[in-house]
Formats: structure tokens, C-alpha cells, sequence
């Protein structure tokens, strides 16, 4: 039972020291109970969801509107992927967890699924004059899965 005991307590102390070193990872920042991290590069939905896996979370799933003007702040202007997709069926919105859309910021007259195969989602999305956008609210646009973009990465807490 003692030894039982002294193993549990080394298992948490090992995960305390692991959630402290991850806050403290200067790619990582922290919003609410979740971390999240914004690439530097850009790829395709599918190389950006490895990525993350990869780092241990997945792409970004927006659940409030404090959250997307947060990832709006995040982005800096990029326009970067999010853990959204209607790949599996057309029309039907899917978080990478399996979860269904609820809250939404679609950009106006989106999603249309121009030319019949835009399956993923960007935030930062500003048909208007082709620069990112920075400071409004619904910036969400479906696009080619193949497109290249930025990603978010969230890890939720505990990790």
C-alpha cells in the first residue's frame, strides 16, 4: 500500500513538473485552461493538424466569442487554420473532436464552398482588399483543404 502511495505521488509530481515547464515555453500562450501556439510558418489543413498532434494538442477549437477575439489577437494579422472542417459532409461543420458548430464568425456570404471544394477553415479571412484582417470579429472563411496558411495549435489544460 506504502509503495502504491510513494507511486502516485511521484506520477502527479511528474505531471506538475511537466504543466509547469509547458507554461513556461515561450511558443506557448496561455488563455482560460488551454495553451495555444501560432506557427511561423505556413501549410495545408492536414500538415497543420500534424503539426499540432505532433506538439501534443490539436488545431484550434473556437467556443466563445472572448476565444476568437482572443485568437484574432493571437493571429497578428495572419490568416491561420482552425480545427474546423465539413470534409466528412458537405454543409456539416465538425470540430476536430467530433463536435458539432455552435458559435460561429463566419465572414459575410460565408461559408459558400466556392468552386465546390472548400472543406476547411481560416480565420483572417478579408475578400475586400486582400490584406489580412485585423481587429474585426467574424473573419472565418472556408477554403481548400490544400491551401496554404498559418495554423493555431490548442492544448487544453491538463495536458
Amino acid at each position: 500500500m506504502r509503495d502504491q502511495i510513494q507511486t502516485e505521488k511521484e506520477k502527479l509530481q511528474n505531471k506538475l513538473s511537466n504543466i509547469a515547464e509547458e507554461f513556461k515555453n515561450p511558443e506557448w500562450i496561455s488563455f482560460r485552461s488551454s495553451l495555444y501556439y501560432m506557427s511561423a510558418e505556413e501549410k495545408d489543413w492536414i500538415q497543420s493538424r500534424d503539426d499540432c498532434r505532433n506538439r501534443g494538442a490539436d488545431l484550434v477549437i473556437i467556443k466563445s466569442r472572448e476565444e476568437q477575439d482572443f485568437i484574432e489577437m493571437l493571429r497578428r494579422g495572419n490568416r491561420a487554420w482552425i480545427g474546423l472542417s465539413d470534409q466528412t459532409t458537405e454543409g456539416t461543420w465538425k470540430w476536430v473532436d467530433g463536435t458539432a458548430l455552435t458559435t460561429d464568425f463566419w465572414w459575410s456570404r460565408e461559408p459558400n464552398n466556392f468552386n465546390g471544394n472548400e472543406d476547411c477553415v481560416v480565420t483572417g479571412y478579408n475578400p475586400d482588399d486582400g490584406r489580412p484582417v485585423i481587429s474585426i470579429l467574424n473573419t472565418w472563411n472556408d477554403d481548400s483543404c490544400v491551401s496554404r496558411s498559418f495554423w493555431i495549435c490548442e492544448k487544453n489544460f491538463p495536458f
